[in-house]
């Protein structure tokens, strides 16, 4: 059994996801960024960073694991699942999934938070970061002009990739033109596994205008 602590977000949805798509048995403890649930010492025992999402796995001896790609390859590792043994098919694998941690993940986020939640617009860093979200979007099209998935097979660098992707509208960014991107957000949009676990937990409601102020930073997760 897995005790999965998570919050509806990208990061969130990638490992709700990937333990839906393992068939992994895990109970679901939500917590609220709003209340700021991620902040308490009883989360911070867990993850020291104070962010979702983190996992115990209870048949590990009450194992924790924080960063959502550090999990997903435990999960991967775990199973044997989604993660090939062969050395390069799973550098492939780590690589575009490094690709989602280091650049489309961060990206996207500073994009949402200066279009979405920041007091003051600043035209040149909204510019600035929806630009680069569309320059990987068009990488990711053009590698999946040549492959039906990131590293070929379905894997844990899709399940990473497709919940922050599928938020583009979010961020205020196009992928119109990109034909291959939305054939593949459309693919793994359909798995079943996938639909279960981006309903993992269920969404807090969307704050009012006048708290985004205050809680713009804890929505960075």
């Amino acid at each position: 059994m897995i005790d999965l602590y998570t919050a509806a977000t990208p990061n969130g949805h990638k490992v709700s996801i990937a333990l839906e798509e393992m068939a992994l048995p895990y109970e679901v403890h939500a917590l609220s960024l709003t209340r700021g649930d991620q902040k308490q010492p009883e989360f911070l025992a867990i993850n020291p960073n104070g962010r979702i999402p983190a996992i115990v796995d209870r048949d590990a001896g009450g194992f924790a694991v924080f960063e959502s790609g550090a999990i997903l390859i435990y999960l991967a590792e775990k199973t044997g699942q989604f993660l090939p043994a062969d050395v390069r098919a799973r550098s492939r694998v780590i690589q575009w999934l490094m690709f989602q941690m280091g650049g489309v993940g961060p990206m996207m986020g500073q994009a949402n938070v200066f279009f979405r939640y920041a007091p003051e617009k600043i035209p040149y860093a909204i510019g600035r970061y929806q630009r680069e979200v569309r320059r990987l979007f068009e990488v990711l099209d053009g590698r999946l002009a040549e492959a039906e998935y990131l590293a070929g097979d379905y894997s844990i660098a899709d399940m990473a990739t497709w919940p922050w992707v599928r938020g583009h509208d979010w961020a205020g960014v196009s992928v119109d033109g990109l034909d291959n991107l939305q054939r593949w957000l459309r693919d793994i949009g359909e798995r079943p596994a996938v639909q279960r676990g981006r309903n993992v937990p269920p969404s807090e409601p969307q704050p009012t205008d006048d708290k985004l102020k205050d809680i713009r930073d804890k929505l960075l997760v």
